[in-house]
């Protein structure tokens, strides 16, 4: 995936460079009259995704303005997700879909917790899909946790621990996405490559410890090592058992 995050917004003259934030990477705003509300953007594979605050998304949700897709895993969606939400995991869905059942004007929300990288996949393929009208909550779901937004599921007053890991591929892949799978349980988290080949994953797994094992790939390698191995260290295809 190539990602690249640009501001569109009204301006005099000029343009600005924006940091690459979360996502990675660079890009540039202009003076481009909108209809999306001027809000942010994260292009994906030439495709533009626009994130919004989560504040503007509340207000559709008490509007009852907006239908909501999880972008995360399924154990993840059972545990905690937006009230009223369906599971449809990035990037293409899941078979028998909910989504696709629903009009192609509707305004759809994609989310998911880290803060944004596997919902921008997941609605980068609904908007090439026909979509006409698909968004990002900017700051993902914890925050509309932390708010005390409307949330329902299983188990909606655990916040899984926060467990960062950083790795270093070939710069030629900047723009590509990087994954951490823990496979038994089927969580994924993703991230964009910056153009210095470097990667952070912020992971909110449940049910692991540092023994459990971890499978980090990008385009040029693969690893699989324990969460504690990966934790607090530089990750390159040096590391672990599995690569290629």
């Amino acid at each position: 995936m190539g990602w690249k995050r640009t501001t569109r917004r009204s301006f005099a003259a000029g343009s600005v460079t924006l940091l690459g934030g979360c996502l990675g990477g660079s890009g540039t705003s202009d003076s481009e009259e909108t209809s999306d509300g001027g809000f942010e953007r994260i292009t994906v594979e030439g495709t533009g995704v626009p994130l919004v605050p989560v504040d503007t998304v509340h207000e559709w949700y008490e509007d009852d303005a907006a239908r909501f897709a999880d972008a995360r895993g399924e154990r993840a969606y059972d545990r905690s997700h937006v009230e009223g939400a369906v599971w449809s995991p990035a990037p293409d869905g899941r078979p028998s879909d909910p989504v696709a059942e629903w009009p192609t004007d509707a305004r759809i929300v994609c989310y998911c917790g880290c803060p944004h990288h596997l919902s921008s996949l997941r609605a980068s393929t609904l908007i090439d899909d026909g979509y006409e009208e698909v968004y990002v909550i900017d700051e993902g779901f914890w925050e509309w946790t932390d708010r005390g937004y409307p949330v329902a599921g299983a188990n909606v007053d655990v916040r899984p621990e926060l467990r960062e890991i950083s790795g270093v591929t070939d710069a030629a892949h900047a723009g590509e996405t990087a994954w951490a799978r823990h496979e038994p349980t089927g969580q994924r988290e993703a991230t964009a490559i910056d153009d210095a080949g470097e990667y952070h994953l912020e992971l909110r797994f449940t049910d692991v410890t540092a023994d459990s094992t971890i499978r980090v790939e990008t385009p040029e390698y693969r690893v699989r090592a324990p969460l504690g191995d990966l934790v607090g260290t530089t990750v390159t295809g040096d590391v672990g058992e599995l690569r290629g």
